[in-house]
């Protein structure tokens, strides 16, 4: 039995489908992972959470920033955007099963007994064990009665900095931005938001969140990550694995198979690149 680990798909079935055929995925003997953003800007959601939501006990994934705001369109709390390539999804009347599924999907989960998944990746100041008992935390919200009222309070960049003391939306705030949304931290322990671009490119006062020091990483835990398309997956470090390199964007979508350590790739194939927005 193999786990896999795939990258973010953001509603690229197509592509999903041409990568799970190269290495002649097996819902029965394997173990299919991702890493969050499974839709948005892509143009096949709905038959992408179709598809996966069948595989059953043979698929999990970890919420990404592009699944809140999915789960925020539903609720009212954000709207649509023509980018978002939503339509389909939004008008079928699976919608609501998938959204109450995508509820019961964590931050973060362990992969094996060493591996980490989290869709942007481990807080410098965090623990494994931390980061999945703040996943915890929010996931107790989503699954709730008032999970709406968690979407309306969950949008900001504040706080940016980490603290044990932080309460209520505030705490709930920052364990999302840190695992959906975070690439660059500045300042030692502050997130930035603004910088979107690769590590060669980016102020020198921006750091990426991997080359920050962990103290509380033990050496045989590897995190394995998404969400930031520019790096490409390079981290250059053995216990940091990014399996986003931008398919979405007309370049690949990248597979880890978990149990050899080895990365499968296919090509953008078919489909007009999203504008930014």
């Amino acid at each position: 039995m193999a786990i896999y680990i795939v990258g973010d798909i953001q509603g690229c079935y197509t592509g999903l489908q041409r990568l799970l055929e190269k290495i002649d995925f097996s819902p029965i003997n394997d173990s299919l992972i991702a890493v969050g953003d499974l839709i948005g800007r892509g143009p096949q959601p709905l038959e992408t959470l179709n598809y996966l939501h069948s595989l059953g006990d043979s698929f999990d994934t970890v919420l990404g920033n592009h699944d809140l705001h999915l789960l925020a369109i539903y609720a009212g709390i954000r709207k649509a955007k023509p980018n978002d390539k939503l339509d389909t999804l939004l008008a079928s009347p699976t919608l609501k099963t998938h959204i109450n599924w995508l509820r019961h999907k964590p931050l973060a989960l362990m992969a094996n007994q060493d591996t980490l998944v989290t869709h942007a990746g481990l807080y410098p100041k965090w623990s494994v064990k931390k980061a999945l008992k703040l996943s915890l935390e929010v996931s107790e919200q989503l699954q709730g009665s008032h999970w709406k009222a968690f979407l309306g309070n969950m949008y900001g960049n504040q706080p940016c900095v980490w603290q044990k003391s932080l309460q209520g939306a505030e705490r709930l705030r920052f364990i999302v931005n840190a695992m959906t949304r975070m690439r660059f931290i500045k300042n030692r322990d502050e997130l930035d938001f603004n910088c979107k671009t690769s590590p060669d490119q980016a102020p020198v006062n921006l750091t990426p969140w991997f080359n920050v020091t962990n103290k509380k990483l033990n050496g045989n835990q590897k995190v394995v990550f998404g969400h930031w398309a520019s790096l490409n997956g390079r981290t250059l470090l053995q216990q940091f694995c990014g399996v986003d390199t931008g398919y979405i964007w007309g370049q690949s979508m990248t597979l880890l198979n978990l149990s050899s350590d080895e990365i499968f790739s296919v090509e953008y194939q078919d489909q007009s690149k999203p504008v930014d927005t």
